[in-house]
């Protein structure tokens, strides 16, 4: 009995033994883990620190839209949302089937009941991690198959965050959150894959065909998936076939078809968000910029602020709105309030100077473009509108450094090029301006660069260059009647009459109120003497009512001028009396009518008329001789008188 006794106890002291063995080398293996464990746990929560640090100690705000679960006052609808957003994160691991750029407002409906469907994708996500985690914990008693919990590590932490189970964040899904987590799902697929083709393997299914045949369906939607990514079209358009009950992205597809001019298109998707959304303030402000009944617009704008008063771009569009309906107060307080709610929105502060300067208050106009330009510094838009004050204001010299700052900060701002221009042509320096247009056009070749172009090349005489700008300005815009005026004012300078009074047939054909076009027609037919045709054209642009008395009076003394040349004296006397009624400076009409007074021999009252003339100019050599005509005949006269 004692020798069968000793062997029982040595079996006993070896067990005991290999316990504390085990115990040793379990300790011993997972020392370094615990090691590794603690050290990325201190960078989180550093990284974390520093993350608020940068924050300002405050943790984001988000909108309703953004993560709707979270502004939820119920309690288990937060929690019953929150848990099926982790199985549907898990869905997207498993089968990447339906992707999207953006799953906010309402792509996941709120799960509101615990009688939802829903939450057996939640409850069955549970089982799963249970099996998963037990799994790893008995694993990892024996020792064997690490890579479990390294690939539920990986899986479970990095997403975390993004949970909402610490804190809230700013979207329902984030395609983008999955990176770091399949990882993990990859060690996980690869080993349940090992396992599973080992079962497989007994019904004659290879390991290596079942994984191939995985791996080209991955590879397939990884090629579908970049072909939407290639534009901002496909990118958008997907989002609103893949998720057509989705706000967000018919917004966001509304704004691309804005931005492409397509706005029937771009109005029925702003429209569908709102049915999917009726508080998206922005696309009511967006569907009002697109709307041209201003009634109907100003209604988008005022239910927008209904919804956000604090919306700067709204309050920016309904002021300028009110500024075009003349009410100039109200739209100096939205802009105000503008500027207040997005101190870097660089055109609200133009709109509110320019607002300022109609009405007179320049030096609080200037106020603004100063605390535009400080706040707003990179805007080129800003300087450039400055610049344009400052010439209105007298301030040239100045002006020319902020367009030039505008060029720097956008070096295709065609618009401060054309400015700069102008300026330099004021100035009388045609060669800077004759520079800065042609840098213009090599940004952009349109009508608005070409047509002053064409007028220095006019002004300064330079008339082959000027009939080249003009005809590539009327080539590209066709219908633009300034353009082909000016066109057809350099033919007729050019002596090629024939082509200019074809052109401004033309256009007074289409029932443009062209008064200029008639004023040239005129002038085109009285140097072709006929006199008749050029008195028509000047009747047909006094019957467009012109509302400038100088202009008025050019049309009659012009009118005059056709009649004097058929001999019609007293119907031109006539015109003329009319033409220094509208306007007394008209020093030629004055002397027309003396000359007519001349003619007729009413010596008292030609001299009268001379003398008004005279007043007006009087360096006038041709005055001064028809004065000492009078002189001469009056002598005569009363030399005659006298021997009689």
């Amino acid at each position: 009995m004692e020798n069968l006794e000793l062997p029982n106890m040595a079996r006993r002291g070896y067990g005991c033994y290999l316990t504390a063995s085990n115990k040793q080398k379990f300790l011993y293996s997972t020392r370094p883990f615990l090691k590794r464990a603690a050290l990325v746990l201190t960078y989180g929560i550093l990284l974390m620190y520093f993350r608020l640090w940068i924050m300002g100690g405050s943790m984001p705000a988000f909108s309703e839209q953004d993560n709707p679960a979270s502004f939820s006052p119920y309690l288990l609808t937060r929690f019953l949302t929150y848990s099926y957003l982790l199985a549907f994160n898990a869905w997207l691991l498993l089968a990447p089937i339906t992707l999207c750029y953006d799953w906010q407002v309402g792509s996941i409906p709120l799960v509101e009941s615990i009688w939802d469907l829903r939450n057996f994708a939640t409850l069955i996500l549970a089982f799963v991690m249970f099996v998963l985690c037990l799994h790893c914990f008995v694993a990892f008693k024996k020792l064997e198959h690490r890579e479990i919990l390294v690939g539920l590590l990986f899986l479970i932490f990095p997403f975390m965050p993004a949970s909402n189970l610490f804190f809230r964040v700013g979207f329902v899904v984030a395609e983008r959150i999955l990176y770091m987590p399949s990882m993990g799902y990859c060690i996980l697929l690869v080993h349940g894959l090992n396992r599973l083709c080992l079962w497989l393997h007994k019904w004659g299914i290879t390991a290596v065909s079942f994984s191939a045949l995985l791996l080209l369906l991955f590879s397939w939607k990884t090629v579908k998936q970049n072909e939407i990514w290639l534009s901002r079209e496909s990118l958008f358009r997907s989002g609103v076939q893949t998720l057509p009950h989705n706000a967000k992205v018919h917004y966001n597809y509304a704004n691309f078809l804005k931005d492409q001019g397509r706005d029937r298109e771009a109005i029925y998707h702003y429209k569908t968000a709102l049915q999917l959304y009726p508080r998206h303030a922005s696309a009511l402000n967006n569907l009002g910029t697109l709307t041209k009944d201003m009634a109907q617009a100003k209604e988008y704008y005022s239910k927008a602020l209904q919804l956000n008063p604090q919306h700067n771009r709204v309050l920016f569009n309904l002021g300028n709105l009110l500024k075009t309906q003349g009410k100039k107060e109200e739209a100096l307080l939205l802009l105000r309030n503008s500027i207040q709610y997005g101190p870097d929105f660089a055109d609200a502060y133009s709109s509110l100077a320019s607002l300022l300067a109609e009405q007179e208050q320049l030096k609080e106009a200037e106020e603004v473009y100063q605390a535009g330009i400080e706040n707003c510094p990179e805007s080129s838009d800003l300087h450039n509108n400055y610049g344009v004050f400052l010439v209105d204001t007298g301030s040239p010299e100045t002006a020319v450094s902020h367009y030039q700052k505008a060029i720097e900060l956008s070096p295709g701002h065609h618009v401060a090029m054309v400015n700069l221009g102008r300026l330099y042509r004021s100035l009388g320096q045609n060669k800077d301006a004759e520079i800065w247009y042609k840098r213009a056009l090599k940004v952009a070749r349109k009508t608005e660069i070409l047509s002053p172009l064409g007028a220095l090349y006019y002004n300064t005489g330079r008339y082959e260059d000027a009939l080249k700008i003009y005809r590539e300005a009327a080539s590209l815009q066709p219908s633009n009647k300034e353009t082909r005026l000016a066109l057809a004012q350099v033919l007729t300078m050019m002596g090629q009459a024939k082509e200019a009074e074809q052109m401004l047939s033309h256009i007074v054909t289409e029932g443009a109120e062209c008064l200029e076009c008639y004023r040239l027609l005129s002038a085109i037919y009285s140097k072709q003497e006929n006199y008749n045709k050029a008195l028509e054209a000047i009747d047909k642009a006094l019957q467009l009512k012109p509302k400038d008395p100088k202009i008025i009076s050019e049309l009659f003394f012009t009118k005059g001028n056709q009649l004097r040349e058929q001999n019609h004296l007293d119907k031109a006397f006539e015109s003329y009396k009319v033409s220094v009624d509208f306007n007394p400076e008209q020093a030629q009409a004055w002397m027309n009518m003396g000359g007519i007074e001349h003619i007729k021999g009413n010596y008292i009252t030609a001299r009268h008329y001379y003398e008004k003339a005279l007043q007006l100019v009087p360096n006038s050599k041709l005055l001064k001789e028809n004065l000492a005509k009078l002189d001469r005949l009056e002598r005569r006269l009363q030399e005659g008188r006298g021997r009689g």
